[in-house]
């Protein structure tokens, strides 16, 4: 495998490899198929396409005819096993990714985050003990935090399912990592939007419902008094930072914050979107009691140790973010609307 010399193009270090992505006709699956595809890695994405979460066919429409999609669920121990043989790295971007939901039916989401992880870690256990394995988890995990930036070492206080599911599948490639000898890491994610998210509801987040309604020209409503901060990274960002991680063994085994090195109050990042949008409007209303009972309030990161460990740093600036945001979704609105 060739050595990643510079972070302009992390993929090229996957020529020619089999790459196989869970959640792979997902928001953050698919861009990392596209890329991959287009570095010459031999892609594989398995997606189930569960109406709860973000996988849409045409999200890999641009190598479609390059990558082997397998419509099916992870939690399929005969599918996984058949998929798994012979890969080389596999990026764990499936699941349930709704806080709201996950309180509305917990079982589903324990389902969706953590069997599905045990059902292929457990595959490779039989089949495949050489892959690399990411998991793509998140901030959530953390909850509400004492102080900030959160580094690794915080308490993990998850305030509801959702994050206490995803921190436990996140310790399930660990203890494998540890036990069976799968080397396998877990990337905390932290606000992410682009292209190819979810925008049919508002329960996958905020970002990708603001640019909706930015597009449609309706008012935004932001809960609170908008001067909750946040850390928010491009989606070109992250599926960088998720090959980085892939393709170095030395971090196999360990936990790495992604974030930004300037995070934004929600009333900047809503003000940055009708600005570039130059559509719509918005306005501070009450916490709904439900959003409000799980809010963490401000949350940012320390990501100093994947940064000293790989050299990765975010480079898309938010406004040019949401330019190529909101292009890509006035191309393709029909695609993405109900």
């Amino acid at each position: 495998m060739p050595a990643i010399e510079t972070m302009t193009d992390p993929s090229q270090a996957y020529r020619g490899a089999k790459v196989l992505v869970t959640g792979g006709l997902g928001f953050i699956g698919s861009n990392v198929a596209i890329r991959l595809a287009g570095a010459g890695a031999r892609v594989t994405v398995v997606d189930s396409l569960d109406p709860t979460c973000g996988g849409n066919m045409f999200n890999i429409d641009p190598v479609v005819d390059e990558i082997d999609v397998r419509i099916g669920d992870v939690r399929d121990p005969t599918l996984m096993r058949d998929v798994l043989r012979g890969q080389q790295y596999v990026f764990n971007l499936a699941g349930h990714i709704s806080h709201i939901q996950s309180m509305d039916d917990p079982f589903n989401d324990l389902e969706l985050n953590c069997r599905s992880t045990l059902a292929l870690l457990e595959a490779c256990r039989y089949v495949n003990r050489d892959a690399r394995l990411v998991f793509a988890s998140t901030r959530q995990t953390y909850g509400r935090v004492d102080e900030l930036p959160v580094s690794e070492d915080a308490l993990l206080r998850p305030v509801d399912v959702n994050g206490v599911n995803k921190m436990a599948a996140e310790w399930f490639h660990l203890v494998y990592n540890s036990v069976h000898g799968i080397r396998s890491l877990s990337l905390r994610l932290v606000n992410t939007f682009g292209p190819r998210q979810l925008l049919r509801h508002a329960r996958q987040g905020f970002i990708g419902w603001f640019v909706r309604l930015a597009v449609d020209g309706d008012e935004i409503s932001v809960f609170g008094d908008g001067t909750q901060i946040r850390d928010i990274n491009y989606i070109d960002d992250v599926v960088d930072a998720l090959l980085v991680a892939g393709a170095n063994d030395d971090l196999m085994g360990g936990i790495f914050n992604l974030g930004s090195p300037r995070p934004v109050s929600l009333e900047e990042f809503v003000r940055a979107l009708v600005r570039v949008s130059g559509n719509g409007s918005y306005k501070l209303v009450p916490f709904p009691d439900d959003r409000k009972s799980i809010d963490v309030g401000s949350f940012y990161t320390d990501y100093s140790r994947f940064r000293e460990a790989t050299g990765w740093e975010p480079k898309v600036e938010l406004e040019d973010g949401l330019a190529r945001t909101l292009e890509y979704y006035r191309q393709n609105r029909e695609r993405y609307w109900d």
